[in-house]
């Protein structure tokens, strides 16, 4: 799920006793395989995903350059037509990406091969017309583009990039082909973080990286196309080198990082790629089904278990909706598959336990404004990190327990200046003018004394950007340590 500032990231700890990390959201809350709803029909070649403030989602068509506006039970609305898309083979209007400031800056970025290279644009959706290129020169070809693009948990945007089949880009760090890049929202090179001094590259050895998803710890996986062997999912570490075109799958050659899951070719054919708690959803298109592959919680992976094979044709792309529902598109209509009537479709899966249809508005909640009397001076303390750019930033928050077992919890606090946040992630969090309450997501309610939960969020502001000191759990203070 990512602008023309550089995003920064801060980490709120709100500790209440000893630091015991609060697990991703169990098996219970994973997606409903067994309850599909299809959200549109008769699409051709949707690629990018991405969703709206208001739950409602964006899809590209890599032929056409159409961006779609989707919610269930209605029929896709055209809001843009991306211009300049020059599509053959492989290449199009490929990767989407909603700001995580859309509230404010109303930004859409898309990869898209043009005539004569593949870049990066962004357009507002009320002057779709109106592009700024902010990454350009991007080697194309009929395969091998790359094109998915998503904003990390820190703000930064990142892009897989193909080899556009010379397969020598992909060890040359100089080619900006063969790799993932991480780049500011404009597109320019982060002030930290990136491994090469100068250099938007992140990492590099790929030959085809489709799919880019991130874990509750801010870990990166991405989903890439091997040849003639090995498909792969690789963890992503700044600066790793995966390999190719030397390796292809598993070598155990110290000198490239070895995938922590592979698949024969004709298995997968890795697309997007999403991450529901502990798991990670692979759409698969010559495999022809959606691969579950359970995340160890240190980087690793556990065995893939195939769903839906051939159910739909061939899967494209997985993304995560803001209500914990997984949409997946087919891509039969793309010159290797199989076309049903009604293809090519987009697919909603609830989130288990939830309605089919997700509800249009969300209840507001009113903050605690008057401390219960007694208890413990501190219900919890605080650790506030943080990292930003000119006017924006992100924040972690984790919350250790020092009171009683709690069910679920609150914490609010008051922004001491114009600060405004635009969306969050492992909490409901809402702001009243420049109060905010962040409640617990479905999975991390249960607070034991001692335990740790952890919530973020991604924040714009003016002035200064000054730390919130009223921190309160529950509505008892809690101490700052940092």
């Amino acid at each position: 799920m990512r602008r023309s500032v550089a995003l920064a990231s801060t980490l709120v700890t709100v500790t209440l006793g000893v630091s015991v990390a609060v697990t991703a959201p169990p098996a219970a809350a994973a997606p409903d395989i067994t309850n599909p709803q299809v959200v549109a029909t008769g699409l051709t070649v949707p690629w990018g995903l991405g969703f709206l403030p208001d739950g409602s989602a964006l899809v590209a068509e890599r032929v056409s350059g159409r961006v779609l506006q989707l919610r269930p039970g209605s029929a896709p609305a055209t809001v843009a037509t991306v211009d300049g898309v020059t599509p053959s083979g492989e290449a199009g209007l490929l990767g989407l990406a909603v700001s995580p400031t859309f509230a404010q800056d109303r930004f859409v970025y898309a990869y898209l091969t043009a005539a004569a290279d593949n870049r990066i644009v962004r357009f507002r959706l009320d002057a779709p017309q109106s592009q700024e290129v902010i990454l350009s020169g991007l080697a194309k070809a009929d395969i091998h583009d790359g094109g998915r693009i998503a904003f990390g948990p820190d703000g930064m945007l990142y892009a897989g990039v193909g080899d556009a089949g010379n397969t020598a880009n992909a060890q040359n760090q100089q080619s900006r082909n063969g790799k993932i890049l991480r780049m500011r929202p404009d597109g320019g090179v982060p002030a930290s973080g990136n491994p090469f001094p100068g250099s938007l590259v992140y990492s590099l050895g790929h030959r085809n990286v489709q799919g880019l998803a991130w874990d509750a710890q801010g870990r990166l996986y991405a989903s890439e196309f091997g040849q003639n062997t090995w498909d792969e999912v690789n963890q992503i570490v700044p600066g790793g080198n995966y390999g190719w075109p030397t390796v292809e799958g598993r070598a155990g050659d110290a000198r490239f990082r070895d995938p922590i899951v592979v698949w024969t070719t004709a298995e997968a054919s890795p697309s997007g790629a999403a991450i529901d708690g502990n798991t990670l959803y692979v759409a698969a298109l010559r495999g022809q089904r959606l691969w579950s592959v359970p995340l160890d919680g240190t980087g690793g992976a556990g065995t893939p278990v195939a769903l839906l094979q051939g159910r739909y044709g061939r899967l494209r792309t997985a993304e995560r909706a803001p209500d914990g529902s997984l949409w997946v598109t087919t891509s039969n209509r793309d010159g290797r598959g199989t076309p049903a009537a009604d293809d090519d479709r987009v697919i909603r899966f609830p989130a288990a336990g939830a309605p089919t249809t997700p509800p249009t508005t969300t209840p507001p909640t009113t903050p605690p404004t008057t401390p219960p009397t007694g208890g413990p001076t501190a219900a919890c303390t605080v650790r506030w990190e943080v990292n930003q750019w000119s006017n924006g930033f992100t924040a972690n928050v984790a919350v250790t327990n020092l009171g009683a077992a709690r069910t679920g919890w609150a914490v609010t606090f008051t922004f001491p200046g114009d600060q405004r946040i635009a969306n969050a992630w492992s909490a409901t969090v809402t702001q009243s003018a420049s109060q905010v309450t962040a409640r617990n997501a479905g999975w991390n309610g249960a607070l034991p004394t001692g335990a740790t939960a952890t919530f973020g969020f991604q924040a714009t502001y003016s002035g200064t950007n000054a730390r919130p000191d009223d921190f309160r759990l529950d509505g008892a203070a809690c101490a700052v340590t940092g």
